[in-house]
């Protein structure tokens, strides 16, 4: 069965068996329901987000509805280019929520994007839905009551890669990190898993955002002797980061970790540069059947296989379409009450969303195979370990999120 066909079941069967809305006069804002994908679409993360977001995005639709359309409704997708700045994207967000009338937000790469358009969301009473940011303050002290963090963050990261280097005997780390919310908290998160399990960090530098030049900072990092040079960045500057440590031989004698790593990172650097890193992520398109037939459409349209984000873009655009058919309305009260309460298994990514907004799902420890192991185009990964989703997630009783009440 085609991973369309099995969307459409697992929807049907998810969200319309008891439904008495389906059948109803739905009550539907501007009497259309207008998504925007708010993404990085000519910069640093278009790469791992970007056009491919916007493309999963309408995958995501058509899989829905062959006619377009939810509760009768017309489905509409807006897109547009945040250029990672917190000021275009807030203004963006207000402009979509106020003049076009957008239901939900989605993809939002970058933290302080995210936070930034979740802010005007809270204030418009509307939907964000964050695919491509990290940090963990989305769902701890930043978080709204209308928002869902999907794909991953900090803490998953740590407790992924961080410690499985760590248990590898490589104790002593120093940290490259972007200077914003993002490098921060990534650094933060892995400190406290290095530290629990024995580690010890000797440095840190803070590189800018985005930056080109990290010749001073890795060079800091050698002359620091630790076990590991840990990269707290992302996109391009990973790619720069690994390309310009490799060129001073540091990968010879220090073990380099990019504490997050996309698929098209790997594909930019090649298996040769990027093979025996580990990392983390929450979805993989050579996982099993049903992730390899998404891919397999993505890659005809993208002509690049899928990130995590853009996986995730599809998941949370497909999963609000079934709350919004399900609760019989747009209304955000509504669609966050049937989002909240709703197991979601799309083929994709399988779990559920907890009080703070979190999407909690099962992330993989993947390691970068050897060029003599990849047997086709983007067969990258060896699986190392599945992290199951509570492991993978913050537990409710460290939240620092307003909306959680059981402390």
């Amino acid at each position: 069965m085609k991973l369309k066909q099995i969307t459409a079941c697992l929807v049907a069967a998810t969200f319309f068996g008891s439904n008495p809305a389906f059948a109803q006069t739905s009550k539907v804002s501007g009497d259309v329901i207008k998504i925007g994908v708010l993404t990085d679409l000519s910069s640093i993360y278009s790469d791992l987000a970007g056009p491919g977001a916007v493309i999963a995005a309408k995958m995501a639709i058509a899989d829905f509805s062959k006619d377009g359309t939810v509760i009768g409704k017309k489905i509409e997708l807006l897109s547009a280019d945040h250029q990672n700045k917190a000021d275009i994207a807030a203004n963006k967000a207000r402009e979509w929520y106020d003049k076009d009338g957008v239901d939900v937000i989605v993809e939002l790469v970058s933290t302080n994007v995210a936070l930034a358009v979740m802010e005007v969301a809270e204030q418009k009473n509307k939907i964000t839905l964050v695919s491509g940011a990290a940090s963990l303050p989305i769902t701890n002290e930043k978080c709204t009551a209308n928002n869902v963090h999907w794909t991953y963050d900090t803490y998953a990261l740590s407790n992924g890669t961080a410690k499985a280097v760590v248990k590898q005997g490589k104790k002593n780390w120093y940290f490259l990190s972007a200077d914003y919310a993002f490098g921060a908290a990534l650094e933060r998160d892995a400190t406290n898993v290095i530290n629990a399990n024995g580690g010890k960090v000797l440095g840190t530098s803070k590189h800018p955002f985005p930056n080109s030049d990290f010749s001073s900072y890795l060079l800091k990092a050698q002359a620091s002797g630790a076990d590991v040079v840990a990269l707290a960045n992302a996109g391009q500057d990973t790619i720069n980061s690994v390309k310009q440590a490799s060129e001073f031989g540091i990968n010879k004698k220090q073990t380099v970790v990019p504490l997050l790593m996309f698929i098209s990172d790997v594909h930019s650097l090649g298996l040769s540069a990027a093979q025996g890193m580990f990392l983390t992520e929450g979805f993989y398109w050579d996982k099993d059947d049903k992730t390899r037939a998404f891919a397999k459409r993505f890659i005809l349209q993208h002509k690049r296989m899928p990130t995590s984000v853009q996986a995730g873009v599809y998941s949370s655009v497909l999963a609000y379409l079934a709350a919004v058919q399900k609760a019989g309305t747009d209304d955000t009260q509504a669609v966050m009450k049937v989002l909240k309460s709703t197991n979601i298994d799309d083929g994709l990514f399988k779990g559920k969303i907890r009080a703070d907004g979190k999407f909690e799902h099962d992330m993989y420890l993947l390691e970068v195979k050897k060029p003599s192991e990849s047997t086709s185009p983007w067969d990258y990964y060896n699986v190392k370990a599945v992290i199951p989703a509570a492991e993978a997630t913050q537990p409710l009783s460290l939240s620092r999120c307003k909306l959680v009440t059981n402390k």
